[in-house]
């Protein structure tokens, strides 16, 4: 797999193991399915069992892929952080040097992101071209769409 590690919150380590202990009890379930499809006879003509099969495929390629993920995860002591610069964790205001538009954006690990609320992650290629700027610097960062230039106007941490 991967051997990089994953900054992530306390609270997004918690939410990886609850998701993996969700598949994980979901895949008990297909497994009992699969084994009562395979009594019924031909396999050859049994789409119950097959559907179940491919189920307990996907389930286990979830569970491979966040056990992986759970394995590589670095827990970030959000108390830590610097306060006079855009961290890990931080809420940063900034604003788009092409648009005028200001928008907020907060810094989190893989896993606790929501883009419609503007929680994007930290190892995201917007969230490392603004970590370590300070209010007043302006970051220059390459995006999918282009090159985006921002101002940071003001940083901000929940207590």
């Amino acid at each position: 797999m991967h051997d990089e590690r994953i900054p992530v919150t306390r609270e997004g380590y918690e939410k990886l193991q609850r998701e993996l202990a969700e598949l994980e009890d979901q895949l008990v379930e297909v497994t009992k399915r699969v084994a009562a499809a395979r009594e019924e006879g031909d396999l050859r003509e049994n789409a119950e069992y097959h559907g179940a099969r491919e189920t307990q495929g996907l389930i286990m390629a979830k569970i491979n892929y966040l056990r992986d993920k759970i394995a590589r995860c670095e827990i970030v002591d959000l108390s830590r952080m610097p306060r006079d610069r855009v961290a890990m964790g931080c809420t940063v205001t900034v604003r788009d040097l092409t648009t005028g538009e200001v928008i907020k954006y907060t810094l989190v690990g893989m896993g606790e992101e929501d883009f419609e609320q503007g929680r994007i992650p930290a190892n995201s290629p917007l969230g490392r071209g603004l970590i370590g700027k300070k209010p007043g610097e302006m970051a220059e960062i390459r995006v999918p769409a282009g090159i985006r230039r921002l101002e940071v106007l003001e940083i901000s941490y929940e207590e």
